[in-house]
């Protein structure tokens, strides 16, 4: 199945529940991010390409699946790593559909911490 962009990886898209309220890998390192990303295959919450650690590609370059969507409030976008388009589509998420504020007050609290 292709979407109208070009995407040929849409039977990868599963129903899926966050896999935490903010970057996973960046939680476990004690790290800050810019903006979140959801693998819409396992749930894993990465940390976007402008993020120093690039969390969300590195699940990708590790796990192979290949579909992200956003993860922050007011945005509805997905994202194709291997066909590099982007995804539009009705996303089956189990949930929270964006991180909350309370990830938001972690991520500023780990940000000063760095500084």
């Amino acid at each position: 199945m292709t979407d109208d962009n070009g995407c040929s990886h849409l039977d990868q898209i599963h129903e899926v529940e966050a896999s935490t309220d903010g970057c996973e890998d960046c939680i476990k390192i004690g790290d800050f991010w810019m903006h979140l990303r959801l693998c819409m295959e396992c749930g894993h919450v990465g940390c976007c390409d402008q993020s120093k650690n690039k969390h969300a590609t590195a699940h990708f370059h590790q796990t192979q699946h290949p579909i992200i969507k956003s993860f922050e409030p007011g945005e509805d976008w997905g994202w194709c790593f291997v066909d590099e388009v982007e995804v539009d589509e009705r996303w089956p998420i189990r949930g929270m559909k964006v991180h909350t504020r309370a990830a938001d007050r972690e991520n500023e609290r780990l940000y000063y911490r760095h500084r």
